[in-house]
């Protein structure tokens, strides 16, 4: 088993209809507005930029993303990664009920020196760190669709 490989999904149901919540998802700068998880944006171009981002652990992670897929009739955002963490990640939004379903998957090489060095041990504490993130990212999402905070 190679300790610095992770595979993440998570499953946000949304308060609003999936146009909506793609539109939100695919405005990466805004991401710091409404995930507090995600300290900082910097756009690069129309299709890449840096996050740095920190969750409960006391560690920024930095990554470079590059956009592979956006198709809004599919739902489906894709980037590449590259930084702290290699590999990749997608959102992929469909309508569910009155509001939304917002898939996220992530597979992905940790390249962060400490990071590596304490894989085995820290496993479980770096998995649960990426949970409460997601599980923040969610709640700010939702609260910024239901007060109809995302710009139109």
């Amino acid at each position: 088993m190679d300790w610095n490989h992770y595979r993440f999904r998570s499953l946000w149901a949304l308060p609003a209809p999936a146009p909506a919540v793609y539109r939100e998802l695919e405005r990466i700068e805004d991401y710091p507005r409404w995930w507090p998880q995600v300290r900082e944006v910097t756009r690069l171009d129309d299709t890449s930029g840096v996050l740095r981002f920190r969750s409960l652990l006391p560690y920024d992670l930095t990554a470079t993303l590059r956009e592979g897929r956006r198709d809004p009739a599919a739902g489906v955002l894709e980037v590449a990664m590259t930084g702290d963490m290699e590999g990749w990640a997608r959102w992929t939004v469909t309508p569910c009920g009155t509001g939304a379903l917002a898939r996220y998957d992530q597979e992905v090489d940790v390249r962060k020196p400490l990071l590596r060095l304490l894989a085995v041990p820290g496993r479980p504490l770096f998995r649960a760190n990426h949970r409460l993130m997601m599980r923040m990212g969610r709640r700010g999402l939702a609260a910024r669709l239901e007060d109809g905070r995302q710009a139109v």
